[in-house]
Parts: C-alpha cells; structure tokens; sequence
C-alpha cells in the first residue's frame, strides 16, 4: 500500500508508543496501536486507473455541490473520514497557478466552508473530453471576471480544482506548482484528514452536461463525471471515438449540503 506524504511522521509516535504503554496497561496499548493503524489509513494511497474516456472525479466522496456560478458549473466533492484523500486531476491541463488562502476549519459538508482554509490549483485546460469552446478566449475572459476568487494579475486560467480543509484538516499539500503539465487521474495534492475538493468547470460546461447528481458516490481518478460526445450537445468534438451516453442530471438544486 502506498501512503501519501507525512503518514509516517503523524503515525510513528502512537505506533512507537504502543510497545512501552504494554507495560502500565493493554488498553492503553491497543488505544495508542490504533491511532498510528488509524492515521496510515487517512493517508492511504491506492493506485487508480481512469477509464478510456471522460472528465473524472477529483477526489473520493460523496458529491455535495452542483451549481451554476454564473457561467460556469461548480461540482463539489464531500470526503468523510473514512474516503482516501488524495486529490486527482479530472482532466488534461497546465497548471498556470497555486493559491494558499488561509481562514477557518468549518465542517466541510456546512455553507461556513466556504470561508475554510483552501488551495486553489488553477488550470489551462488540455483535454479531448471536455466540450469544445465555440467562442474562445472570450468565454474564458468573461469566466475569469465571474470567479471570485480571481486576480487581474493572475495567468490565465479556464478551470479550477480547489482543495477545501475541513473541521479537522490543518494541512493541505499540493503536489503540483506553476508550469506543471498534469495528466487525467494525476495526484494533485492531499488534504491531511480529509474535507471537499471543489472542480470550477470551464465556461464551456453547462449544468446538463455533468454525468453525476448530488449524493452519489465518487472514486478519485475512475468515476466518469462528464462525457463529452454526441449525446452531451450534439455539435461537440470529442476528439477520440466513442459512444458513451451521458447520464441526465437529476438534482440542479443550488443547496451546498448534501442531499
């Protein structure tokens, strides 16, 4: 099993400490064992496969936030403590920006949240499985000026993948900086005790075309949340064979928790 960055310098101390607590009490021993098995579990690290085609979910969880922003489609992912919490690309991109903001360790399932402390990784997108752009630059342009969280000065961006601490998270780590290329289903990051990850689509997506509803259940790198094809516009350009459909949107409630 691999294990993402920083498992063994949280798990080490209760592991090391479980032998000595043996002799003063078992109880305490086994307490001490089960943290340390406890905290290698947050940081597991299976390997994933994304499937032939299609934009993936960025992290495990449950889907929580599936908005419109303006013209742009926000889908939010849920992790409880039990998902892994490595975060995946969902998609081909350049990374043209990092951003650490910090702020409060609100639950990551609650509205406060979104004044959490977070990790913007901030993408020119790459990808045959995103719907193709009919007006270009302008769309992303008009994009930027809707994302509140953008800067006059930053490069320019058309997606956006957001790493969300929750009510136990301290740490983010980001995996990727500035002028990185990163593959679908590629490690971007983790979030130390888990939370949300946030994916701001670019303006191309509309709400119709995201393949997932509220409350279903996703897997890093592997679960389909958008298929560009026929069946997901009509005029797309896929870029690579397929006949995937495109499963309908059932929930386009704009509540942040989750159903």
């Amino acid at each position: 099993m691999n294990f993402a960055p920083g498992a063994w310098k949280y798990a080490i101390p209760a592991l090391l400490a479980a032998p000595f607590a043996l002799l003063f009490s078992a109880t305490v021993s086994l307490i001490a064992l089960a943290v340390g098995a406890g905290t290698l579990a947050f940081f597991r690290d299976p390997d994933r496969t994304p499937p032939p085609t299609g934009v993936v979910s960025p992290a495990d969880g449950t889907v929580s936030v599936l908005r419109e922003e303006g013209d742009r489609v926000r889908l939010g992912v849920f992790m409880n403590v039990w998902h892994v919490h490595v975060v995946r690309s969902p998609f081909d991109a350049s990374v043209t920006d990092v951003e650490h903001v910090s702020g409060a360790n609100r639950p990551a399932f609650s509205k406060e949240s979104d004044r959490n402390e977070r990790v913007h990784v901030r993408c020119e997108t790459e990808s045959s499985n995103l719907p193709a752009s009919e007006n270009g630059e302008g769309d992303s342009s008009s994009a930027d000026a809707e994302d509140p969280h953008s800067k006059p000065d930053e490069p320019h961006s058309d997606a956006e993948v957001t790493l969300i601490a929750g009510a136990f998270a301290r740490r983010i780590f980001p995996y990727v900086e500035r002028g990185d290329g990163v593959e679908r289903g590629e490690r971007l990051g983790h979030i130390a005790f888990g939370s949300r990850v946030d994916v701001l689509f670019p303006p191309e997506v509309d709400l119709e075309d995201i393949s997932v509803a509220k409350g279903d259940s996703m897997t890093a790198g592997e679960t389909v949340v958008l298929e560009s094809g026929p069946a997901a516009g009509g005029e797309i350009d896929l870029g690579a064979e397929s006949d995937v459909d495109v499963g309908g949107l059932e929930d386009e409630g704009g509540d942040e928790s989750p159903a």
